[in-house]
């Protein structure tokens, strides 16, 4: 495990009196719904870019790939 910090967070007393009594771990929670939602909000920021190059790329027709390829070809 790596270095760690406090994350102060207030919940409601209920919640944490009943999580406690029935033994959860209330770290280990906190850690996995962030661990997901940043994976989640890593995916949304693939998805941006896959989309902004798409349209990018889309706007290049045949001809130009082709041309481009053999200019990229003939400068080697």
């Amino acid at each position: 495990m790596g270095s760690t910090v406090i994350l102060s967070v207030r919940v409601r007393r209920e919640l944490k009196e009943r999580a406690e009594q029935l033994g959860i771990n209330i770290r280990d929670i906190v850690e996995k719904v962030l661990e997901n939602a940043i994976r989640e909000k890593e995916r949304e920021e693939m998805r941006s870019i896959a989309s902004e190059l798409r349209e990018l790329l889309c706007g290049i027709d045949d001809e130009e790939w082709t041309r481009l390829i053999r200019g990229n070809r003939d400068a080697r």
